[in-house]
């Protein structure tokens, strides 16, 4: 009888160990994002400052900050936060998803002038696209909550430098 529930304790600390090891997974990143391969920019919006990586082409904009850890997205310096950019030749209609995204985030929907069409706190591995009602041109993507921290809505104006968007003409 003891060697029964023995054997039955070891049998449920092997599941249990199975289990961790598998709901943990889910949660590490399988492969690294190459920030560090990026260029960055600063940007400024109303008391916002965002030392932002650039995702200028399909790679890096379709990559975009998946894996990329709270850690990571820490602010590197007091008063400055960090995001990407991304950057676009022509006007967008479609959204962004959260695949593989790991943090929540924000994001500003911009037009070509600077204009912010929309907001969006996104949720961490929603698949579902967060779509603006209106066309951008590029979008910004900082940590969840940065947004209302600072206030920023709809019709704020984000200055992206011309030596940045240079970069997809």
């Amino acid at each position: 009888m003891r060697m029964m529930h023995a054997i039955a304790r070891g049998c449920c600390l092997a599941l249990l160990s199975m289990t961790m090891v598998i709901l943990s997974s889910g949660c590490t990143p399988e492969e690294p994002n190459e920030l560090d391969a990026l260029g960055t920019t600063d940007l400024q919006v109303k008391t916002l400052s965002v030392r932002a990586w650039i995702a200028d082409n399909d790679e890096e904009r379709a990559k975009g900050l998946m894996f990329v850890t709270a850690d990571e997205l820490a602010p590197p310096s007091e008063g400055v936060e960090r995001g990407m950019v991304f950057l676009f030749e022509r006007d967008q209609r479609n959204g962004f998803w959260m695949r593989n995204t790991i943090v929540d985030l924000d994001i500003a929907y911009i037009r070509e002038d600077g204009t912010i069409v929309e907001t969006f706190t996104m949720k961490a591995f929603v698949e579902i696209p967060y779509v603006p009602s209106q066309p951008y041109r590029h979008a910004l993507e900082v940590r969840s909550g940065v947004f209302a921290e600072h206030g920023i809505v709809a019709g704020d104006h984000i200055e992206i430098p011309e030596s940045v968007l240079k970069r997809t003409r």
